[in-house]
């Protein structure tokens, strides 16, 4: 929920943009790896009731049944648009989202990219002009067969966002394999609106690219299920939770802003470290054969990808980057206690941002509750991961 509005009649509210639909309604998938319960209404629900986020990007509002399911569920709960986009649905702002995949003539890998959209009404026009240049458009993160430039000029011919996804992860980004060195070998670099930083690159890695400094940067779940919706999610300053708003952060207007990401130390993510495709041993970057099994292909992962593009020793002034470590990653809190410090502090944002040391410590022992205080610092020992394998938190 908002914070207490300014002078200037601005509130802070969280969002988490990158949210996939696992299942329609009548159960047909829609993100194959997705989660059967990741429905449209429960994802409204876990964010609202569970996690506590006000915005949330639904990037498969594309697929006709979602939008048919959509406007249904707008009859029969009275949700509505806002006046400057996006769904008011409860406690929730809907931000009408599509992920998609674009591999062009002048693209060396596959990149997946987000565009949101301000209304029901233009992202039935854009699902219109998707259909016809995809083949399957019932899925998720479909190959567009158009240009990257051509998937720009549509977006931005109904008013939407064009935002390069977890732009360094080795698989399916633009940094990863898309491009050699520059976004320009792909994109109008004047078309972008904002930079998904993905689970395994902070702020400080991604501004070692000086083309990037232009742009503002988002720490996004990229949910599969609904547990982990809210994994990674920006606080943001607006007026109110809307499509326009939310423009206006990303651009910096008017005292709207991006506060603070709060993101994932990149160790936990599934590519930081540059490991051994077989055995997921660690591997320096210079080696041609892993030491533990002699294997001779890896996984680069998104710190030597960085290093190697790196055009800048540091970049602007940015929001604070905070190191968040999810409740599902603390060791020891399992489903029991999980529920217990829901039923006392309300939201998944409570307890990582409101709750006392003490008040932690009356619902779930005194244990956990200095593991999540360490968790808010930063403090905590991590593993990285690799290889898409997820980093490990550690106690000691």
């Amino acid at each position: 929920m908002p914070n207490k509005k300014n002078e200037r009649g601005l509130g802070c509210y969280y969002a988490d943009l990158h949210i996939h639909i696992g299942r329609t309604a009548s159960g047909r998938p829609v993100k194959i790896t997705g989660a059967r319960t990741l429905t449209l209404e429960n994802i409204l629900h876990e964010a609202a009731e569970v996690k506590g986020i006000d915005l949330v990007g639904v990037i498969d509002s594309h697929v006709p049944e979602v939008l048919d399911e959509l406007e249904r569920a707008m009859e029969k709960h009275g949700w509505r648009e806002h006046e400057g986009g996006g769904v008011s649905a409860g406690k929730v702002t809907l931000l009408l989202g599509s992920e998609i995949e674009v591999y062009d003539d002048h693209c060396h890998g596959p990149i997946h990219v987000l565009v949101f959209l301000p209304t029901v009404q233009t992202m039935r026009t854009f699902s219109g002009w998707l259909g016809k240049r995809v083949k399957n458009m019932s899925l998720s993160s479909q190959r567009v067969y158009a240009s990257g430039r051509e998937l720009q000029a549509a977006a931005k011919e109904q008013g939407g966002w064009f935002i390069p996804a977890h732009a360094f992860t080795p698989f399916k980004s633009l940094y990863g394999k898309g491009v050699k060195h520059s976004l320009t070998e792909v994109f109008d670099p004047d078309w972008i609106d904002a930079i998904e930083l993905g689970l395994s690159a902070d702020t400080a890695m991604a501004d070692q690219i000086a083309e990037l400094h232009r742009y503002p940067y988002l720490t996004n779940s990229d949910a599969h299920s609904l547990r982990k919706i809210a994994r990674e999610y920006e606080e943001v300053r607006l007026a109110a939770p809307t499509f326009a708003e939310l423009e206006k952060a990303l651009r910096g207007e008017d005292g709207r802003a991006i506060v603070a990401n709060y993101g994932l130390n990149p160790k936990l993510g599934k590519y930081h470290q540059t490991v051994c495709e077989r055995c997921l041993a660690p591997v320096a970057p210079d080696v041609d054969r892993c030491a533990a099994c002699g294997h001779h292909r890896f996984v680069k992962g998104v710190f030597d990808r960085l290093a190697e593009l790196k055009t800048a020793e540091r970049g602007p002034k940015r929001p604070p980057y905070i190191y968040q470590v999810p409740l599902e990653f603390i060791p020891g809190l399992g489903s029991k206690a999980y529920e217990k410090l829901l039923a006392r502090f309300g939201t998944e944002m409570s307890v990582l941002h409101e709750a006392a040391e003490e008040e932690i410590a009356e619902t779930v022992g005194e244990k956990l509750a200095q593991l999540i205080v360490l968790a808010r610092s930063g403090a905590l020992h991590i593993e990285a991961g690799g290889g898409g394998r997820y980093g490990k938190v550690w106690e000691g």
